[in-house]
């Protein structure tokens, strides 16, 4: 029995306190490494692009339905370039918004756990300074361009909202006024040419199934969403110039501080070999 007992202390051995506390401080050092500010943004960012891309993405779907079944429209036989040719464009542009902003969000992470206090123990300042300070700029240009890029989605995307927001009026006002007669044109919005005449009014079955249908109010709502999502990417895009223009401050002020370091321990270096020279010279000349 004795045996046994000191081989399972031999096998799980205690760990002194100063491990504990080394792994403590290191625990501690990990934390304060973290680049909360870019870890905010980054969260600002994914959630806006999702709720952009998914919500986006199934109101196009809406859409397309809601223009086959209620406007009675048909998609051109060829390589003609209709409304549903281009809501299909839209939908392949957000697959590949999704994907890049993914990856644009982790080299951003990436960025500020290299412009971090904890690396900079870990790796010494020349790394940070040289290599850091041209990826901060190179950043905070392309985060510029990409905020310019989702000011412009954003606004592209209230155009949906506004003209659901037109055909819920319509709807809503039809409940209210009996007798109204009152028609919703696509030629208004420039989904159709001129010449071809796509309208439902207040007093066609199709405009009442259309009002009476989940799928309008829904395809409204995730407009909605997307739109919000745009601006909440934009917010994120705002946040990382912040950030990013605070880390190329940081690596250029640590590359300042560098060279002066250096002077400085050349002089004193300078200094000493000069003392040392002269002691030298004393010794020798008492001698």
């Amino acid at each position: 029995m004795f045996t046994f007992s000191q081989s399972v202390i031999h096998a799980f051995p205690v760990l002194p306190e100063g491990n504990r506390k080394g792994c403590f401080e290191c625990c501690i050092k990990c934390l304060g490494g973290i680049p909360y500010a870019s870890l905010i943004a980054t969260i600002l960012l994914y959630a806006g692009v999702a709720l952009f891309c998914g919500c986006g993405h199934e109101a196009l779907s809406g859409t397309v339905n809601i223009l086959q079944t209620y406007f009675e429209m048909t998609r051109a036989a060829g390589d003609v370039i209709d409304v549903f040719t281009m809501i299909d464009i839209f939908k392949y542009v957000i697959y590949g918004v999704a994907a890049a902003f993914f990856v644009y969000g982790i080299l951003l992470m990436v960025e500020g756990f290299f412009t971090t206090g904890a690396i900079k123990d870990l790796y010494g300042d020349f790394k940070i300074t040289t290599c850091g300070r041209c990826v901060s700029a190179w950043f905070i240009m392309l985060t510029y361009i990409f905020m310019l890029a989702w000011l412009g989605v954003t606004a592209f995307t209230s155009l949906p909202v506004y003209m659901y927001f037109n055909l819920w009026t319509i709807c809503r006002n039809a409940t209210v006024v009996d007798g109204a007669n009152l028609c919703l044109d696509l030629r208004q919005y420039g989904i159709v040419t001129i010449g071809e005449e796509k309208k439902v009014c207040t007093s066609s079955e199709s405009f009442i199934k259309m009002c009476d249908s989940n799928e309008l109010n829904m395809t409204f709502h995730l407009f909605i969403v997307a739109l919000a999502g745009a601006g909440a990417a934009v917010i994120a895009m705002v946040h990382y110039l912040m950030v990013l223009s605070a880390n190329w401050a940081y690596v250029k002020d640590a590359c300042r501080m560098q060279k002066y370091e250096d002077i400085k321990s050349k002089e004193e270096q300078e200094l000493h070999d000069i003392h040392s020279t002269r002691s030298k010279e004393r010794l020798n000349a008492y001698t």
